[in-house]
C-alpha cells in the first residue's frame, strides 16, 4: 500500500473533500505507475481521479464519516496555501 495515504475514517475530525482527492490521486499513481501523466494521458487519469474519490467518498459516508467541503490538511502545500489566505 502506499504510505502517503493517509487513513481517513477516523474519529476526532471530519474527512475533508480534499483529503480524499489527495488519496485519490495517490492511488491512481500507484496503480497507473505515472507520477504525472502525459498531455495525451491526462484526461484519463482525472477521470480515474474523479472515479476514486467519488467512492471512496461514498464508502466514507457509509461508514457514518462525517465528510465536508475543504482542503487536504495533510499536504504541506495545501497547508502553507491555507495559513497564506
Amino acid at each position: 500500500m502506499c504510505r502517503s495515504i493517509k487513513t481517513l475514517r477516523r474519529s476526532e475530525t471530519a474527512t475533508t473533500t480534499g483529503e480524499i482527492e489527495a488519496a485519490a490521486r495517490q492511488y491512481v499513481r500507484k496503480v497507473s505507475g505515472f507520477r504525472a501523466p502525459s498531455t495525451r494521458n491526462q484526461a484519463i487519469f482525472d477521470a480515474a481521479i474523479e472515479e476514486v474519490a467519488a467512492a471512496s467518498r461514498r464508502m466514507l459516508e457509509a461508514f457514518a464519516v462525517e465528510v465536508e467541503e475543504g482542503p487536504d490538511r495533510w499536504t504541506p502545500s495545501a497547508t502553507r496555501r491555507a495559513a497564506a489566505s
